[in-house]
Parts: C-alpha cells; sequence; structure tokens
C-alpha cells in the first residue's frame, strides 16, 4: 500500500515500497492550493521551460487551446431556487464500472519528465480517489506497474508506434495486466506543429548529442530541484510499453517522426477489435458522422476530443462539439469529451449537455508536475469539491439527474 500524502510536506526524497517500486514524494505544501491555476503556476515556477511548456501548449496559434477553455463561459446555468439538497451524489457508472464522480484522468504523454513517478503516481491518486486513469503508449513506467498501483479501473490508450507487432504485444500485455477497456487514438496522423517545442530545444533536450542541449542547460540548471529528481530518476526514459522487435523499448525521441507512419484508421480499428475482446473507446472525434461510424465499427465508448488544442489548431471546443456527438449516437454508445475542464462546473455543464463522464488531463498534470502525488490528489480532491458545490447551488440532487435543463446554451450552436 503507497502511503497517502499529507496536506504539508518539508523535502524531497525517495522511498522504497513494496513490489520493488520507487515512489518519489516532491515535498511541497499544497493546503494553500484552491483551484487547478494554482497548481499550474506552482508546476511552471518547478519545470524547465521545455517541460512546462510541452504540457501547457497547444498547436500553432493555440486558438483552440484558447477556446476549449473560454467556451465553458458562453454555457449559463438555470438553477433550482428555494430547493434543500441532502446527500449529493456524485457516483456515475461508465463502461461498467462505478466511479465516485464523473471524471477519469486522461492520458498525458511524458508524465515521467514531469514527476519521476510519473504514471504510477497518477494511477494510484485515481484509484484513491474511486476514480479511473488512463495509460498513454507514450509513458516510461510499464504498464504492469501502473495498473498494480491503482485500485480503480485502468485503460490503456494505444498509438500505433513501433508498428503492429509492437502494438500486438502492448495489447497483450494490457489484456494479460487486467487493463479494463482499450483506447484508440484517432487524431494523430502526424504531430500537430507546437510551436513553443521547437523554440524550447525540446527535441535537443530529448536527443543525445549534449551539444546541441547546450544553448537550453542555462533555463535546466536554474530548476535544481527538477534536474537532480530527474538524474535519480536515471535520466530520459524509454517508452517501456513500446517494445519494437529486435530494438527493444522505444526511445522518447523517435515519437514525433513514429507517429507519422502510425495513422490508425477504420480498418486497423477491426484488426485491433480482433485482438482485443474487451471495450473499445475511441478518442479524438468531433463530428456527429465520425461517431456513428465509430459506434457501426464497434467502439462502447467515444470521446469528444481534440487532443487539448495539440493537433490541428482551429477546430470546435469539444463542448461545443459536444452536443451534436451526442445527438448522433442516439444512446447507441456512451459519449465521454475531453479539452478545457479546469473546474467541477466545467464538468457539470458537460453533463448537462450529454457527456457520460469527462477526461481530465492537464487539470491533474499540472498537480503531479507541481508536488507529485500530493498534487494530483489536490487536484482531485478540488474537482469533486467543486462538482458537489455546484450540484447543491443548482438544486439538483445527483449528476445522475443532470440534463440541458440546467444550462443555457447560446443559440448560435448547433443543437439538434
Amino acid at each position: 500500500m503507497l502511503p497517502r500524502p499529507s496536506p504539508l510536506q518539508l523535502a524531497e526524497t525517495e522511498l522504497d515500497l513494496p513490489r520493488g517500486r520507487h515512489y518519489h514524494l516532491h515535498f511541497v505544501n499544497t493546503s494553500k492550493v484552491v483551484n487547478v491555476e494554482d497548481l499550474r503556476r506552482m508546476a511552471q515556477r518547478r519545470l524547465p521551460k521545455s517541460v512546462f511548456d510541452y504540457l501547457d501548449g497547444g498547436a500553432e496559434a493555440e486558438a483552440t487551446l484558447r477556446e476549449n477553455c473560454r467556451v465553458f463561459n458562453d454555457v449559463l446555468f438555470r438553477p433550482r431556487s428555494a430547493v434543500a439538497v441532502g446527500d449529493c451524489d456524485l457516483k456515475t457508472r461508465v463502461l461498467g464500472h462505478d466511479l465516485s464522480f464523473p471524471a477519469m484522468l486522461a492520458p498525458v504523454g511524458y508524465s515521467r519528465l514531469m514527476h519521476p513517478d510519473g504514471e504510477v503516481a497518477a494511477a494510484h491518486e485515481a484509484g484513491e480517489a474511486g476514480t479511473g486513469y488512463i495509460l498513454s503508449t507514450i509513458s516510461a513506467h510499464k504498464l504492469e506497474n501502473v495498473k498494480a498501483a491503482s485500485k480503480g479501473p485502468v485503460w490503456y490508450q494505444l498509438y500505433l508506434l513501433g508498428g503492429r507487432v509492437a502494438a500486438e504485444g502492448s495489447i497483450d500485455r494490457a489484456r494479460r495486466a487486467g487493463f479494463s477497456a482499450l483506447v484508440i487514438t484517432v487524431d494523430t496522423p502526424v504531430a500537430g506543429l507546437r510551436e513553443r517545442d521547437p523554440r524550447n530545444g525540446m527535441k535537443e533536450m530529448l536527443g543525445s548529442s549534449w551539444s546541441a542541449k547546450i544553448p537550453y542547460l542555462p533555463n535546466i540548471l536554474a530548476h535544481p530541484g527538477w534536474l537532480a529528481s530527474f538524474l535519480l530518476d536515471g535520466g530520459m526514459p524509454r517508452l517501456e510499453n513500446v517494445v519494437v522487435p529486435g530494438e527493444g523499448p522505444m526511445k522518447l525521441v523517435d515519437v514525433g517522426a513514429a507517429l507519422a507512419s502510425a495513422t490508425v484508421t477504420w480498418e486497423d480499428l477491426r484488426w485491433i477489435r480482433e485482438l482485443w475482446t474487451g471495450p473499445i473507446v475511441v478518442k479524438g472525434l468531433l463530428t456527429g458522422n465520425d461517431a456513428r461510424r465509430a459506434a457501426d465499427e464497434g467502439a462502447a465508448a467515444v470521446v469528444v476530443s481534440n487532443h487539448g488544442g495539440r493537433q490541428l489548431d482551429s477546430v470546435s471546443p469539444t463542448l461545443r462539439a459536444l452536443p451534436e456527438v451526442v445527438a448522433a449516437v442516439k444512446g447507441q454508445v456512451e459519449v465521454l469529451m475531453d479539452g478545457g475542464v479546469r473546474r467541477g462546473g466545467d464538468i457539470v455543464k458537460a453533463l448537462c449537455l450529454g457527456a457520460r463522464g469527462v477526461l481530465i488531463g492537464r487539470a491533474y498534470a499540472y498537480g503531479l508536475a507541481a508536488a507529485g502525488p500530493a498534487g494530483v490528489a489536490r487536484a482531485l480532491e478540488i474537482l469533486r469539491s467543486d462538482v458537489e458545490r455546484t450540484l447543491r447551488l443548482l438544486g439538483c440532487p445527483s449528476v445522475a439527474a443532470l440534463d440541458r435543463s440546467y444550462v443555457d446554451v447560446p443559440t448560435t450552436w448547433p443543437i439538434r
């Protein structure tokens, strides 16, 4: 059993824990953290600019990144007054799993660069909070260790990095380890142009040439706490869950180029269906037509997602795309949504517009980067409290009772 981090923590250390894991506790005072933006600012102070901007940034002009957050302001609540709400029921059910509140932790690549315990810490804290975690293919902890760290449901998000043979190995390992769903991301035919990354030398920092790193070293050295934990963790990790035949785990630096040859098509989905007998979730859809196609191809759920504004810029923010997808699938599959969620009120608005639940990415990753497991736990505490308070202020007794009547939506939206 992993130790629960206390709100007030004083130094940075490393603990040896059961099953051979190392659980780095980045000791930070999280008792003063009020909202997710507080965690974001803490993460910005702790991380080198290249790592923080990888987490924080989006594609091209970052219009979609900004709009994902801003669009929640367009949807206004319609509260029921003079209503006494007793016990507020936040529970929901997603793909047969009972969750303590309607948010799961989304796949976030390179999590181990943000904190040495990365995916293991995030999965553990999700389980402690009674919700689920989705492990990214671009992860540096073995999927077996991530699954073992959580007492909640854990799903595996699949890219076809390394080709079909490598993917088949990952799928088989995920099945044997007890992952309960496979998430197929379909919006990455190539990596989006995230302009902060080349400016910050992200490729050079991930590479093997020390001379190429020299222009960027002053900023790295200005963050000694992060640098010390990074070096103690062994430096640049490999992708432990992308094992290329004859080569071993893929290097992190290879990911951008590998995505260009790892496009997922509908034909690939049929091939994956033959390998994986559990539920399949298709992530990265913004239109009703694609959502219907995913349902016809056997998906159990779809995720309305624009990859957090990190792929194609100037697409619809996900909250605005959500009603079209919900209407298109007609209850045939479950609908989840991610993108721009920073407050519990955002989660409630998505549920009012038909989502079964939401996936949160940056919201918990800021916490991970700022304070390790304590930061993830605090992010989840904040969002859960936000959801409960919002329901009480709406005069709504449960998540299940939320519907379109609790919100006003702009008349310009294509609501069907």
